[in-house]
């Protein structure tokens, strides 16, 4: 009988964790209590959050929910906690690279404007980076909610701190809000900029929204992308055109897009070609963080350990990372199989 090797030891690279969603449960807690803010009890009571976001009102429950814990985050201390805290977690599950991704004007108002709030950001993650030893850098999300001004905004400013840590864009929020194409121009700037765009897709609306990110926003990757495998022309298009889509199992679960974890499609995906990075997206409202995605993709869809390595280089590959951290990468990964 084969040997099951240690999947928190497989080195990879985490592409799709969002910034206050990255945050420990035991640390929502302190800093909830530090400021005096009144967290709404599915926050507070030790589990998960039931959560389900395939209908409007299931949605507007989980960001109240987000809002509630990015209330808490008021200070350049809370900030930095909490980059410091992420990237510990991502080292304990194997990650040799991260890709956190922050809309800064969220947290523009309580750190006095959004220029000190991306540079405290950046600071942060610079600082949470040399004292781990985790690569790690930025992707600036704009919010589909919010006028596509806001995002064009958002995109020369990332452009402009690009050589702070910024590698990419991207646009999250409801996809059912909204067309892709209203944010082809922040897009532009984005690419013009030499950042790489990584627009949410194909997680709460179909395929067609996929399409839409590919043709209207150039994407080189797709945040989520799971209804691609309900199309086999778009599945073929994404593997031929090696797209990574950074696939979040648990979240999928948790927010209803999928009933069970063998719901989600990830043999599908995988045996078309396309390229995958598993990501944990919200920990602290889905309950696991990223070597949790690799265990769901072998213990309910039968991964081989050849097959979950072969995961791991995708996701290093899909990466904005400098040649040399991905050779490192992809060398720890061999060596990681060859055990």
């Amino acid at each position: 009988m084969e040997r099951v090797r240690d999947l928190s030891l497989l080195p990879k690279a985490h592409l799709h964790l969002h910034f206050t969603g990255s945050m420990r449960p035991s640390t929502l807690l302190d800093l909830a209590d530090k400021h005096g803010v009144h967290l709404p009890e599915a926050l507070t009571s030790g589990e998960p959050p039931k959560l389900r976001a395939t209908d409007e009102r299931g949605w507007f429950r989980f960001q109240r929910l987000y809002d509630a814990a990015r209330s808490c985050l008021r200070t350049p201390e809370d900030i930095q906690r909490l980059v410091r805290e992420a990237a510990e977690e991502d080292v304990r599950d194997g990650s040799g690279w991260l890709e956190i991704q922050v809309d800064p004007t969220s947290y523009a108002p309580l750190l006095g404007g959004l220029i000190p709030a991306l540079e405290i950001i950046l600071d942060a993650v610079d600082s949470a980076s040399r004292e781990t030893g985790l690569g790690m850098r930025v992707l600036v999300a704009a919010n589909r909610m919010k006028h596509p001004l806001d995002a064009r905004t958002l995109a020369r400013l990332a452009v402009r701190y690009a050589d702070r840590g910024i590698v990419g864009f991207g646009l999250s929020n409801d996809e059912r809000r909204g067309m892709a194409r209203d944010f082809d121009r922040a897009f532009a700037i984005a690419r013009e900029g030499g950042l790489l765009a990584a627009p949410h897709g194909g997680e709460l609306t179909g395929p067609s929204s996929v399409r839409d990110c590919l043709d209207d926003l150039h994407a080189s990757r797709i945040g989520h992308g799971v209804r691609a495998a309900e199309d086999p022309r778009l599945l073929k298009r994404l593997a031929d055109r090696g797209v990574t889509c950074e696939v979040c199992p648990a979240s999928n679960v948790a927010l209803g897009v999928y009933e069970k974890p063998e719901d989600v499609p990830l043999r599908t995906l995988y045996d078309a070609g396309v390229p995958m990075a598993l990501g944990a997206d919200d920990p602290l409202l889905f309950g696991s963080r990223l070597a949790a995605q690799y265990e769901l993709a072998r213990e309910h869809h039968g991964f081989t350990d050849a097959e979950l390595a072969e995961l791991a280089r995708q996701s290093v590959r899909g990466s904005a990372a400098p040649v040399d951290v991905q050779d490192k990468l992809l060398g720890g990964i061999d060596a990681w199989l060859a055990d």
